[in-house]
């Protein structure tokens, strides 16, 4: 496995090794120790989702608070998304700043969002499936989200708002500067 830091350092790429041949491919898709050593900390993932989804759909920017804070781990299994991480850590050098990462069945990236993130994605391609495992479990309790269209946030979102399909609750979050969010310095692995 490849692992590679984004511009937002906490933000990681990995690229596992496909083996193929005539008969298809294998790959190994997640290797605790491997990404353990790369990170220096342990991540214990307790929950695996999966969403299928057609060409235009946007999912987020949603967020945990603590304690339900979440790190994901995200990939595609058939088809495309451009997926997005945006640090929301009050603080931080990058807050207010974004990755943005095509994932896709063929190129086999993953995305590490680590928690004092919003994620979201956008479905570049019809049927498909987006899968990720979580370290912590959902609660609605602590469930919040970002305006997909913050323009301090500056997202360049491949589709224009016509060609966008979003849930109703994704098109009434808050902008970044009045969303609630987490502080750089506190330990959100405790």
């Amino acid at each position: 496995m490849k692992f590679t830091r984004t511009e937002i350092k906490d933000v990681v790429i990995i690229e596992p090794k496909v083996h193929g041949d005539e008969r298809g491919y294998f790959v190994e898709t997640f290797r605790e120790d491997k990404l353990e050593e790369f990170l220096g900390y342990k991540i214990n993932f307790c929950q695996d989702n999966e969403s299928k989804s057609s060409r235009g759909v946007l999912r987020g920017l949603h967020y945990q608070l603590p304690p339900f804070a979440q790190t994901k781990l995200v990939r595609v299994i058939q088809g495309r998304v451009l997926d997005v991480a945006v640090d929301i850590r009050k603080g931080s050098p990058t807050f207010g700043l974004h990755v943005s990462v095509e994932l896709s069945s063929e190129n086999k990236k993953q995305l590490l969002i680590p928690r004092g993130f919003a994620h979201a994605f956008v479905v570049l391609e019809d049927d498909t499936i987006f899968a990720y495992k979580v370290d912590n479990y959902y609660s609605p309790e602590c469930d919040r989200g970002i305006a997909f269209d913050d323009a301090e946030i500056g997202i360049e979102w491949p589709f224009a708002m016509p060609e966008l399909k979003l849930s109703d609750k994704d098109t009434k979050q808050p902008l970044l500067k009045d969303a609630e969010v987490f502080d750089f310095n506190e330990n959100l692995y405790a």
